[in-house]
C-alpha cells in the first residue's frame, strides 16, 4: 500500500493514539519533550504509520467525511439557486401585476374621458339651432361657440380661433384664400357644414369642430399640434 497522507479523521486518530501513549509516558516519568515529539509525529502520520487493523476504518471515515462535505456544499448550492430562482420569479410576478394595474388604470381613464366627451357632444347644440342674423359681435360668436363645443374643449378651440382670426367670422387672408373663424383653406371647404358658411359663424364653428375632431381627435389635440407648428 502506498503512503497516502490522510488529514482529518486519520490524523486525529493518530494523534489520539500517540497522545494516550504520551500520557502514559508522562505518568511513567517521561519529560514534556517526548510529548511534543509524539504530537509532531502524530501530525505527520500517514496511513502506513497507522496499524494495519485501523487503516480500513481511517480510510472509510475519511471518505465519509469527504462525502459529507461534498453533500453539504451541494445542498448549499442548490438552496442558493432555489432562492435566486424564487426571487426572480417573485420580481417578475410583481412587475407583471404592476404593468397590468397601470394598463387597466389607463384604459379606465381613457374610457371615462371618451364617455365624458361623448356626453358633452351629444348635449351640444347644432348650428341649425341658432337664429340667423345679419351680423354678429365677437361676444355673440363666442356665446354660440360655447353652446356648440364641449365644455372642456372650448378653451382649446378658443385659443386656435384667437390666433387664426381673433373671433372675426369674416376674416379673410388675401394671399392664401383662408377664410372665417378657423381660417379654412380654402374657405369654400366650409360649405360642407352649410351654404351660409361666409356669413354664419355657427356654420363655421360646426365645420371647424368637425375638422379638429376628425384630424386631431379633439380641439385640444388640434391646439397641441398648433402650439408645436404654428398651424393646424
Amino acid at each position: 500500500m502506498s503512503r497516502i497522507s490522510v488529514r482529518g479523521f486519520a490524523v486525529a486518530s493518530a494523534t489520539a493514539v500517540t497522545t494516550v501513549g504520551a500520557v502514559v509516558g508522562v505518568a511513567a516519568g517521561s519529560d514534556q519533550g517526548s510529548v511534543g515529539n509524539t504530537e509532531a509525529t502524530a501530525a505527520d502520520a500517514t496511513i502506513a504509520d497507522i496499524p494495519a487493523g485501523q487503516q480500513a476504518q481511517v480510510q472509510t471515515a475519511s471518505l465519509t467525511q469527504q462525502a459529507d462535505e461534498q453533500s453539504t456544499q451541494a445542498d448549499a448550492a442548490a438552496l442558493k439557486s432555489a432562492q435566486e430562482s424564487a426571487r426572480k420569479a417573485a420580481a417578475q410576478t410583481a412587475q407583471e401585476k404592476k404593468e397590468s394595474a397601470e394598463k387597466a388604470k389607463a384604459e379606465k381613464a381613457a374610457k371615462e374621458r371618451e364617455e365624458k366627451l361623448a356626453a358633452s357632444r351629444s348635449s351640444a347644440r347644432d348650428a341649425g339651432d341658432f337664429t340667423v342674423k345679419g351680423s354678429y359681435t365677437v361676444a355673440e360668436t363666442q356665446a354660440i361657440a360655447r353652446q356648440m363645443i364641449p365644455g372642456e374643449q372650448f378653451q382649446c378651440f378658443s385659443n386656435i380661433v384667437d390666433h387664426e382670426s381673433s373671433w372675426n367670422y369674416q376674416a379673410s387672408n388675401a394671399s392664401s384664400g383662408a377664410y372665417g373663424l378657423v381660417q379654412a383653406l380654402p374657405g369654400s371647404k366650409m360649405s360642407s357644414a352649410g351654404s351660409d358658411w361666409q356669413t354664419n359663424p355657427a356654420t363655421q364653428i360646426k365645420w371647424g369642430l368637425n375638422y379638429m375632431n376628425d384630424r386631431y381627435g379633439s380641439p385640444c389635440g388640434a391646439w397641441s399640434f398648433w402650439q408645436a407648428n404654428n398651424w393646424y
